[in-house]
């Protein structure tokens, strides 16, 4: 099928930014063992007859089908392209979509290859929302950018296969993010870094200009991490996510900081938000159950067996 031809190129070159997830993600199963069966099934029953995957209210949505979808690559699960393709060609070149569904869409057309007859019309709508320091934000005309829509708007040039404009100025604008401890913000002013803000700002810069492995952001990452495991959203976040567990993760192995102090914790954290239903929770007080946050469980399940495999 296209689209495991799609995941066998990703597994063989330079990883562009969201592709390298899916690499990631991948190893998953060498954790979850028999039980990948279970979330396999999971993820297909969240598809729906329209081709595309359940948000948390059971209506299709393209924020939760690219995760649907990327779930599905890393388990290297079949994916059925027909009603999927006629969800997606629906949205046309993303007339009357915000911000992050224009990304959304973007993503999902790589994945089953489909993004040539709407690659440029996309590339546009989405710099219609560059701000005027150089970065990204969900609301065109804005002054200052922020960390979430960079990584957003750079995977999804990535996607679209075109040419990021200016990529020096999105660097600088998100110099303006950087807090004094060696972390980021989401947007301008705030004053205190948040955990998935630094590791979306790590991402783009490490894909734009490859840093030298710095000590400071990997102190100030595994800071976040909680006693009981998993990692917080912010050092004001009072209990661990399962979104920052994952992307904390996943910035540390990009950077070449060890998970060895966090290995066990994350992995009893991991523990405790699974459900013998095939779903990850998001936390310890979500009741519900979705392909997001499954992505991000195994997301994190793969950095964590590509450590154990390391070791052995």
């Amino acid at each position: 099928m296209r689209a495991l031809a799609v995941l066998r190129r990703l597994l063989t070159g330079p990883p562009p930014l969201r592709h390298d997830l899916v690499r990631a993600a991948r190893r998953a199963p060498e954790i979850l063992g028999e039980s990948t069966a279970l979330v396999r099934d999971f993820l297909l029953r969240k598809q729906n007859p329209d081709g595309g995957f359940q948000d948390r209210t059971g209506r299709s949505d393209l924020y939760y089908t690219v995760f649907g979808l990327q779930a599905l690559l890393a388990l290297q699960a079949p994916i059925a392209p027909g009603p999927l393709c006629i969800y997606l060609d629906a949205f046309g070149d993303g007339a009357g979509l915000d911000f992050v569904h224009l990304c959304c869409l973007a993503r999902c057309l790589a994945i089953l290859d489909r993004e040539t007859g709407v690659r440029d019309s996309l590339a546009r709508r989405i710099e219609i929302h560059r701000s005027a320091d150089g970065g990204y934000h969900p609301l065109p005309g804005s002054r200052n950018g922020t960390a979430y829509a960079a990584f957003l708007a750079l995977g999804a040039h990535q996607d679209l296969h075109t040419r990021l404009p200016a990529p020096g100025r999105l660097v600088n604008s998100l110099r303006h993010l950087a807090t004094p401890d060696g972390a980021w913000a989401n947007e301008s002013p705030a004053k205190i870094a948040s955990t998935n803000s630094t590791a979306a700002a790590l991402a783009v810069l490490g894909s734009i200009k490859p840093l030298v492995v710095q000590r400071k952001p990997g102190r100030w990452l595994l800071a976040q991490a909680h006693p009981l495991g998993g990692f917080r959203a912010s050092p004001l976040a009072p209990l661990p996510d399962l979104l920052s567990t994952a992307t904390v993760l996943h910035a540390m192995a990009a950077h070449g900081v060890s998970v060895a102090p966090v290995r066990e914790p994350c992995l009893d954290f991991l523990d405790t938000l699974w459900s013998n239903e095939g779903g990850f929770h998001g936390h310890w007080h979500d009741d519900v159950l979705d392909v997001e946050y499954t992505f991000y469980g195994i997301l994190a399940l793969g950095h964590l067996a590509g450590y154990i495999t390391r070791q052995r």
